[in-house]
């Protein structure tokens, strides 16, 4: 159901999708920042990026298209790659941090979901039960689409580590990488919508199983 309609129709889980999107993508920022800090570099610490405040790492832009289309992104979070202490494996690492912080959320909130499904008798529409269901499939989505090799998303700094006889294949890449984006996102969406329900459907067997 597109936000919109929820927001009129069910204003509570409106209000828990939007509470549950804001922290899977204020967790994901924040250890981006947390780790250009730990490797070094200061630059997000000093744009007061290093906090778990999800406000903190919310764009504007970006948050209104995500309610309106379904996509969308958080701040990007800077750093110096010449201030990492792994010149080579610093960029990478600072990038995957992110998608492995949803993998993290997606455990914690899923054990908070297990547990909560087997020791009390919630239905599945309590609010408390979907607003967990909701963290976890964001994390699970965030986590996944990140990790494509595309610029810029987070999957696109593995691109540096490539031997140099596919520097030709890594700079375009780089160059036209939002337009391959865009590509995928329009026109990738039925393959990734499989790909990313296999994956939680997966996931909530684990969880939740019958």
């Amino acid at each position: 159901m597109p936000f919109l309609d929820l927001l009129f129709k069910e204003p509570a889980i409106a209000f828990a999708w939007v509470v549950a999107i804001v922290i899977a993508i204020g967790i994901h920022e924040f250890s981006h920042a947390l780790v250009a800090k730990l490797q070094g570099d200061s630059t997000a610490e000093l744009e007061g990026r290093v906090t778990l405040n999800p406000l903190a790492h919310l764009d504007p832009f970006g948050f209104l298209v995500l309610v309106l289309f379904g996509f969308g992104w958080g701040k990007p979070v800077p750093f110096n790659p010449y201030n990492l202490k792994a010149r080579r494996w610093g960029p990478a690492i600072v990038s995957l941090a992110g998608p492995a912080m949803n993998v993290i959320g997606l455990i914690v909130f899923g054990s908070i979901l297990a547990i909560l499904a087997r020791s009390t008798t919630l239905p599945s529409d309590n609010l408390l039960v979907i607003f967990l269901e909701l963290l976890v499939r964001f994390n699970i989505v965030l986590a996944l689409f990140n990790l494509l090799p595309i610029p810029p998303l987070d999957g696109s700094k593995l691109l540096g580590l490539l031997p140099d006889q596919f520097r030709g294949l890594t700079e375009a890449l780089t160059k036209y990488g939002f337009v391959i984006l865009m590509f995928v996102i329009v026109f990738g969406q039925p393959v990734l919508g499989r790909l990313f329900n296999t994956i939680e459907n997966m996931a909530f067997r684990i969880i939740l199983p019958s």
